[in-house]
This record gives C-alpha cells, structure tokens and sequence, in this order.
C-alpha cells in the first residue's frame, strides 16, 4: 500500500475522530464549503464547485475580486465606507493586482513547517507555505476565477497563488462571506478544498485607523470566527484547531497597500508574511 496516500487516510481518521459530527445541510450549514475528490488539489476543485450550484466558473475575468462588493460585510462593528479605497479595490479588484511576499519562520516551528510542506503542501498543491525566504524571492503570482450559479451570478471566488520561480501552488482558496449563528456581524470566509474536505477559517473584519482593514480568526467556541477541518469520509465531522491568523491590511506612509499576516498556534507565533500589493501596470 503506498505510504503518502496511507497517511493522507490517516490524517482524515484523526480529524473524524477528533472532531464532532455536523450536518452540513441543516444545523451546520455554514460549514458548507468545496471539497476535492482527488489527492491532487491545485485547481482542479472549482468545475466540481461549480457544478453543484449548476452555474460555471468564469475563468480570466478582468477586474475580478475575491468580494464582489465590500458592502457585503456591513454590519454593526464594521462599514465599508470606511475603507480606504485602495483596501477596497484590492479585495474587490484582486486581479488587476500583483503581489510580493517576505516570509520570517519562527525557528522553533520552522522544522515541522517544512516537514509539513513537504509530506502535504506541495504534493497535493494546497497550503504550502513557503518556508525558506528564497522560495518567495522572485515573487507570488495570483489569479482569480469567479464561480458562478445557475442565473450566472457569482457567488464565490476562486483565488489561486503560486510561486513565480516554480508555479507551485502556495494556496487555493475559496473566498466568500457568510453570518455565522448567533453573529450579528458578517465574517469573511475562506475555504481550502482538500480530497474529502477541507480547511476553512472565519475571519472577522475591523477598521483600522487610517482606514486599514484587520481579518482576525480569534479564539473562541465552536461556531464562532476561527479554523475549522471538515472531513466528508465515513460520515462528516469537523473540528475547531487551535491556529489563528491575522491580517492588516494598510497604506504605508508612501502610499503603497501592504499587508501583515501573522499565523499562531495557539499563542504561539508561528510564521509572519509581509505582502506588498502592486497594481498592474505600475
């Protein structure tokens, strides 16, 4: 029996044991999101998404976003309008973007980080983070595709980061945003399809002074903003972990939108990435 996909059964048999059973089209549908059918992730999800819905995915849309409108997570802790117009061109403008990434390991996590890229990330082509600063040295390279429903609206996106010296995938990750039960505030939702489930965090939005935008996936009960593992095999079950991510989101004092992603565990620092936001042709 061949070992790797031997440890990817075993992985979804920790989760279903460690996780509770959920019933994605009743009490938990919020927790509805692409999963894969294949060890090989990349793409290769979003027909499949697509297809569910009985809608399409829209491929090489100029000025697609990974929120059509901003709006849309307009609530009582948080106001679009507030945004500066850059932040809301960027998330609602992805692919008229281009980005550069720095990346800073903690040395203690670094190790496992790379051990992990290499058994999962990079095999099965989703959440690679890079792991040593040269891997990101000649850039990241993103692209959005819209998956539409049946009447050809949108209603999700698709955002696709690979390395630009490899083409790796770095990331594959379905965008949205969705009411979590008993939130009166809408929260940011990103998906990361894996063969038969997937990973997902809840992020909730705050305005920065300035009009920076802070997505922070907090500690907290199941249910609320924070990360999730689905696993559909053998029955479906999900479990809340222990990471949480923060992003700020800003224009530097020369006018350029970068963004701090800080990744913990538990409370433990992790990794840091530094993204620069470009717009094209700049």
């Amino acid at each position: 029996m061949p070992l790797l996909p031997s440890l990817d059964r075993a992985t979804r048999m920790f989760w279903r044991l460690r996780g509770q059973p959920v019933d994605l089209a009743g009490e938990h549908r919020w927790l509805q999101a692409p999963m894969h059918d294949g060890s090989t992730v990349g793409d290769g999800w979003l027909e499949r998404a697509a297809l569910q819905l009985g809608g399409k995915v829209a491929k090489d849309q100029s000025g697609a976003g990974l929120l059509a409108d901003m709006q849309q997570l307009d609530g009582p802790e948080f106001q679009a309008a507030a945004l500066h117009p850059r932040i809301r061109d960027f998330y609602e403008h992805t692919s008229d973007w281009r980005m550069e990434v720095w990346t800073q390991w903690n040395p203690l996590f670094q190790p496992g980080g790379e051990l992990i890229s290499r058994l999962w990330g990079r095999r099965v082509q989703q959440l690679a983070l890079p792991t040593r600063p040269l891997d990101v040295a000649y850039g990241m390279d993103s692209r959005v595709e819209l998956i539409l429903d049946a009447n050809g609206e949108p209603v999700s996106a698709g955002w696709l980061r690979t390395l630009r010296a490899t083409g790796e995938y770095v990331y594959s990750g379905c965008y949205s945003t969705r009411l979590l039960p008993g939130e009166p505030q809408p929260s940011v939702h990103v998906a990361f399809p894996l063969e038969h489930g997937n990973v997902q965090v809840f992020l909730k939005p705050r305005i920065l002074p300035g009009g920076g935008l802070e997505l922070n996936s907090p500690a907290g009960p199941f249910g609320s903003n924070g990360a999730y593992v689905v696993v559909d095999e053998h029955g479906t079950h999900a479990a809340r972990v222990p990471i949480h991510e923060t992003f700020k989101v800003y224009i530097d004092d020369e006018g350029t939108l970068r963004t701090d992603h800080h990744l913990r565990l538990s409370s433990a620092s992790v990794v840091r990435l530094h993204y620069k936001l470009i717009p094209l042709g700049d």
